[in-house]
């Protein structure tokens, strides 16, 4: 008889996670907490670590399908003029991997395909937990509750258990808001193995190629949280704000709609090295949500869904799994939250000398410092 297993939330983190543990003999229920999982969703970066992930779990052609490679990745100011240029392609030869962005829906939509429905349950959202010795019970919004005896919290950065269990872990606001949108390609952007980002004073446009001939772009500026002004800007004003920027910006913009507009203050939570709570384990976003400079958000949770698998493959009793899991994961997954926090905050510098000094260590900055941060994205621990 297969071991049960519950799974908090249908994200990237979960679905894997599902996934993961089916192959391992597991019979896991996913709940989730939207009525229904929508086509929607902005660009998102699967680097070599994430790939290697969905080889383990034999669906990579499936990925690669839906994925545009990424070969090279480009830093410009704002007047167009190289800043810093990060070859992957030695990368791609070493490990025999390549580096890809995709949509999150699609990629959802494929992940989803592995999932048996009958284990997918919608429109659960979390409210509050009790335990009882051994025994965990989930109470959800809709009045019903579920019982079992492990739970896998997948919830995203927003966890109503992760807020009970650690009361002190709050997201963490950056300092900086962005949009996002997705757009058909216009004729003057035809670099489809290229993500580049643009740099300017306390602003950053980033453009990356999705397949179809769609392009990936989102905006960040720096900003008080939540604030009114920016919640409610079009796509009008977002041209405004970044009218010094060279060409594609304002071409990328003039295409995209206004109804295709996702806007989002950018969070984190601060780097913490307890994700196990006897049965209870949280992974992903809800675990260790970094900001997106580097990339690697949803490529930590696919980490994230093999190890655990290997973990509880070796281990029968899951609170020892669970923090067998903690102790391989806290040191890599920290640590990239705080070069993801720093990077965020050398992008978004708004002093004028700090960005010509800034802007001249990234052009004199050795192949050989650059080629060693992106080895030790592609050293994954499986």
């Amino acid at each position: 008889m297969k071991k049960k297993i519950t799974i908090l939330g249908a994200g990237i983190a979960g679905l894997t996670t599902a996934i993961s543990l089916r192959q391992k003999g597991f019979d896991p229920v996913v709940f989730e907490s939207t009525s229904e999982i929508k086509a929607i969703g902005a660009g998102l970066a699967l680097a070599g670590n994430a790939m290697m992930g969905y080889e383990r779990l034999g669906i990579l052609k499936e990925i690669i399908d839906i994925g545009q490679i990424v070969s090279s990745l480009t830093i410009y100011d704002q007047k167009g003029k190289l800043i810093m240029k990060t070859e992957l392609t030695s990368f791609i030869e070493k490990y025999n991997i390549n580096n890809y962005v995709v949509h999150r829906a699609e990629l959802q939509k494929v992940l989803l395909s592995h999932i048996d429905p009958d284990k997918l349950f919608l429109n659960k959202k979390t409210i509050d937990i009790e335990q009882f010795g051994e025994n965990i019970t989930i109470h959800f919004a809709d009045g019903t509750a579920h019982e079992t005896k492990s739970l896998i919290v997948a919830e995203g950065i927003n966890s109503v258990i992760r807020k009970k269990l650690i009361p002190d872990s709050s997201p963490r606001y950056s300092g900086y808001t962005c949009w996002r949108g997705i757009i058909n390609t216009p004729d003057s952007v035809l670099d489809i193995k290229t993500s580049n980002e643009i740099w300017g004073k306390g602003k950053r446009f980033g453009i990356s190629h999705l397949t179809n001939k769609r392009i990936y772009w989102f905006a960040c500026i720096n900003a008080t949280v939540n604030n009114e002004t920016y919640k409610n800007y079009t796509i009008a004003d977002i041209q405004r704000e970044f009218h010094e920027f060279s060409e594609p910006v304002q071409s990328i913009l003039s295409h995209t709609k206004n109804a295709d507009l996702i806007w989002a203050d950018i969070f984190d939570l601060k780097p913490n090295s307890n994700f196990a709570f006897d049965n209870i384990l949280f992974i992903g976003d809800a675990a260790h949500a970094t900001t997106p400079n580097m990339g690697q958000g949803a490529c930590q949770a696919i980490e994230d869904a093999i190890i655990i698998g290997e973990e509880l493959e070796k281990e029968s009793n899951v609170s020892i799994a669970f923090k067998a899991f903690e102790k391989r994961r806290a040191k890599r997954v920290n640590g990239i939250v705080k070069k993801s926090w720093i990077l965020g905050k050398i992008g978004q510098l708004d002093n004028k000398f700090l960005i010509k000094l800034r802007d001249f260590v990234f052009r004199v900055m050795p192949d050989s410092f650059k080629e060693k941060q992106v080895e030790n994205i592609y050293k994954v621990d499986f």
